[in-house]
C-alpha cells in the first residue's frame, strides 16, 4: 500500500507550521507500507494543482492531507469538504477569494473517503484528543480537500481521501493564550492515523 499525506508550508506570519513539522517526522515506510510526504502551499491555485499532480504521479491508495487549525484543542478530523473558496484572510500570494467556487461545474460537497469514527476511536484509544468535525473551513485547507476528492472522484479512483487539523505547537503560542499540542504529540496522532488506515484498508467510511 502506498500512503501520500502532506502537510503545509507556514503562513499567516509564522514561521512553522505544525502540520508539516509533524509529517515530516514520520518514516517513509511502515512495515511493507511506503509513505510518501509531500510539502504544500498555503495558495488557493498552488495547493489545487499540486495535489492533483500529486494524486496522479503517486496513484496512492490512501491519501491525507494535514492542516494547522489555530485554537483547537484537539486532532479534528474533516468529514466534509464544499465546493467555496471565501476568506478574510489572503493566502501566501495574496489572493484573497470571495465567494467563489474551487472547482466550476463541480458538485456542492464530498464527504471524506477515510472511515472517520475509527480514526478517532484509534486516536482516543491513545490518549489523544480527537473529534470529527463538520468544516474545514473556507480557506486553503478546504480547497485543497474539495480538489483531490473532486479529481478521485471525476477519474474514478479507488484512493481514499481525508483531511485532519492540528492545534498550533507551543512554540507557535508563548503567550499561552490559545491552545496547543507538543509535536511529539501531534506525530504521534499521524502514525496512528496512518496505521489505523492501514489496518483498515477495505473497512468503507461511515457515510460512503
Amino acid at each position: 500500500m502506498k500512503i501520500l499525506i502532506t502537510g503545509f508550508e507556514p503562513f499567516g506570519g509564522q514561521q512553522i507550521n505544525p502540520s508539516w513539522e509533524a509529517v515530516n517526522k514520520l518514516p517513509t515506510a511502515i512495515g511493507s507500507h511506503q509513505i510518501v510526504k509531500a510539502k504544500m502551499p498555503v495558495t488557493f491555485s498552488g495547493s489545487r494543482q499540486k495535489i492533483v499532480e500529486l494524486i496522479d504521479e503517486h496513484k496512492p491508495d490512501v491519501l491525507l492531507m494535514v492542516g494547522q487549525k489555530g485554537g483547537s484543542y484537539d486532532i479534528n478530523c474533516e468529514r466534509i469538504a464544499v465546493n467555496l473558496a471565501d476568506s478574510k484572510k489572503a493566502d501566501n500570494e495574496g489572493f484573497l477569494p470571495s465567494d467563489l467556487p474551487v472547482c466550476y461545474g463541480a458538485p456542492a460537497a464530498y464527504f471524506a473517503t477515510i472511515p472517520l469514527k475509527l480514526v478517532v476511536a484509534a486516536l482516543q484509544s491513545e490518549g489523544i484528543p480527537a473529534t470529527i468535525s463538520n468544516s474545514a473551513g473556507l480557506y486553503v485547507c478546504n480547497c485543497m480537500f474539495f480538489s483531490a476528492l473532486h479529481h478521485c472522484a471525476e477519474c474514478n479512483m479507488n484512493t481514499r481521501v481525508g483531511f485532519i487539523h492540528v492545534p498550533y505547537l507551543p512554540q507557535q503560542v508563548v503567550e499561552g493564550k490559545k491552545p496547543s499540542m507538543a509535536l511529539d504529540v501531534v506525530s504521534r496522532a499521524l502514525h496512528v492515523v496512518v496505521a489505523t488506515l492501514i489496518s483498515n484498508a477495505c473497512q468503507p467510511s461511515e457515510l460512503v
